[in-house]
């Protein structure tokens, strides 16, 4: 079998007056994440690591932050997108461990509704996509509340044809 890795990482500047989206879940709190799509740190950075897996260059190669037509969009259209575009290539998901950093507010009630979300984006078994968050402990941009990042790993491998 062939198996891939690939690595994901994406950050957002935190600011009054938007929406924050953690993973397709909209999550209350005095700031959002400023992006040109809907800035859902969590998918940007798994859709970087399938795309990276495979090999096929990375999020804003394929979702350009100046295309109009993604102005506003639904990262969760894009985790979509990015699924085709991996599957078509061949292959399939074997796995993904993500973390997401953000100082405010606490997320860990939410982990296994973002988990549960993503699955199905994906049509992985319950238990395949590990979510985790984190702190800096009040270091740096995350720990000022001033942005949120995420990382994501993702195994993938060759479909049998």
């Amino acid at each position: 079998m062939n198996f891939r890795i690939g690595v994901g990482y994406d950050v957002h500047r935190l600011e009054p007056g938007y929406d924050l989206w953690l993973g397709g879940l909209k999550v209350e709190h005095s700031k959002g994440s400023v992006g040109h799509s809907d800035g859902d740190v969590l998918i940007h950075a798994i859709c970087d690591a399938m795309l990276g897996a495979a090999a096929l260059r990375d999020i804003g190669y394929h979702f350009p932050d100046n295309d109009p037509l993604l102005k506003g969009v639904d990262s969760k259209l894009l985790l979509k997108k990015t699924l085709a575009i991996v599957s078509n290539a061949g292959y399939a998901i074997g796995n993904i461990d993500s973390t997401i950093c953000l100082q405010q507010p606490k997320i860990k009630d939410l982990i296994p509704l973002m988990q549960q979300a993503l699955e199905a984006i994906l049509s992985l078994e319950a238990g395949t996509l590990s979510v985790k968050a984190t702190t800096t402990e009040r270091l740096g941009f995350v720990g000022r509340a001033e942005g949120v990042s995420a990382y994501a790993v993702v195994l993938l491998y060759k479909k049998v044809r």
